[in-house]
């Protein structure tokens, strides 16, 4: 396994950066009508690729992307296997566990004990409260005391949940895992593929390669005596999220290979043919497979998506690793080094807004208008994660 890789890559930070906009733009601008169909989510039935489609998968190919720097930082710093294993599986149950809570929103009922609303703030804030990552100056006693607190509320708005109809209320319970939870699967998984093959090139292809397999089969339909269990090896999404984050570390691992042989022009070479192949087999499969679908999590989806993440790494790698212009993607650099703060803000935003009856403007609402508002919105988030962690305020897990 190669220690030469950095902890922090430019073009990693700030792809990652421009995708939390992008992601918080695009769920912004849900719903609103009038503006251009490219921009959101194609819908379930339709056979085509919007830019909200490409977001999710964009995020997750950069967890690839990630693993081996965190790992390889923590192997630098002398942490052995089973340390960096317990780290991987307690992060990957927390985010597990996140997704599961926000999915749970989306069925709660109006006859809960409280309204929605202050329920999501409340969550919300236990989140920040548990896993803020306080400075190393901040009193022992009180770290103890806001994160017990935390756990405290968190328990409190477990017990008050009630989902479902007044006819037939439930409980928490699993309906799917949440944006954070198919992170958590897919990064669990390829994390723990990583360390145990000691980053071995040819073990993260054959996975990738795997993950991808198992997610044409699945559509195919020659693995449905799994249906309904795949969840428990770890592939929710039907290998298609594993498959994302696996190409990220074929990637990241393939830069590191050619940048050690000396031969950092092939790069370029790889990420192209790679990306064409791709290309070619998404287009391919589109007929047999149920079309281009985030929905179905076709294999034509995954295919493309990732063909577009592997080019979009390259531009952000030559001008950010290459030509040090880090500085063109300044303003919302928060979104790639608070991320997980930058995403759950919005949980905190959209409740109290709606708490006041305040409503936007009527230009606001439609059209151009609701585009610019969904942009601004989205350059608010990014700003308050900045204001966030310079006062030492940041999610980390």
């Amino acid at each position: 396994m190669s220690l030469k890789l950095k902890n922090r890559v430019q073009s990693i930070d700030i792809f990652r950066a421009v995708t939390m906009f992008l992601m918080i733009f695009v769920n912004d601008i849900e719903g609103i009508p009038g503006v251009p169909g490219w921009i959101q989510h194609a819908g379930e039935q339709t056979d085509g690729l919007g830019l909200a489609d490409i977001v999710f998968p964009a995020f997750l190919f950069i967890v690839g992307l990630s693993i081996p720097h965190a790992i390889q930082g923590r192997l630098q710093r002398g942490q052995s296997k089973g340390k960096i294993t317990g780290y991987i599986i307690s992060r990957s149950l927390i985010l597990i566990f996140i997704g599961f809570m926000h999915a749970n929103m989306e069925t709660y009922s109006d006859s809960a004990p409280i309204p929605l609303t202050w329920w999501e703030i409340q969550v919300t804030l236990s989140f920040f409260l548990i896993w803020i990552d306080y400075p190393r100056h901040t009193s022992k006693i009180l770290v103890y005391i806001l994160r017990g607190a935390g756990v405290a509320l968190l328990i409190a708005m477990c017990a008050l949940y009630k989902g479902g109809t007044p006819a037939a209320p439930t409980w928490l319970h699993f309906s799917w895992w949440g944006i954070l939870g198919l992170i958590g699967w897919a990064y669990l998984l390829c994390a723990l593929i990583y360390l145990y093959s000691d980053g071995h090139l040819l073990v993260l292809v054959s996975a990738w390669v795997l993950f991808l397999l198992f997610n044409l089969d699945f559509h195919f339909g020659w693995l449905n005596f799994l249906n309904g269990t795949q969840n428990y090896l770890g592939l929710a999404g039907n290998g298609a999220m594993q498959a994302f984050t696996s190409s990220g570390l074929v990637i990241s691992c393939m830069y590191d290979w050619f940048m050690r042989n000396k031969q950092p022009k092939l790069i370029w070479v790889a990420l192209i043919m790679l990306s064409l192949i791709l290309f070619n087999m998404g287009f391919i499969v589109r007929y047999f497979s149920g079309g281009i679908s985030k929905a179905n999590d076709t294999p034509s989806w995954v295919m493309i998506c990732t063909a577009i993440n592997i080019l979009a790494y390259g531009v952000f790698m030559f001008f950010m690793d290459m030509k040090r212009k880090e500085n063109w993607f300044s303003l919302i650099k928060p979104a790639g080094t608070s991320t997980l703060t930058c995403y759950l803000l919005p949980f905190l935003f959209y409740p109290l807004y709606q708490m006041t009856n305040i409503g936007y403007p009527n230009w606001a609402t439609h059209g151009i208008g609701g585009l610019i508002k969904c942009l601004l919105f989205a350059f608010l988030m990014v700003w308050m994660a900045g204001v966030l962690e310079r006062k030492h305020i940041k999610l980390k897990i």
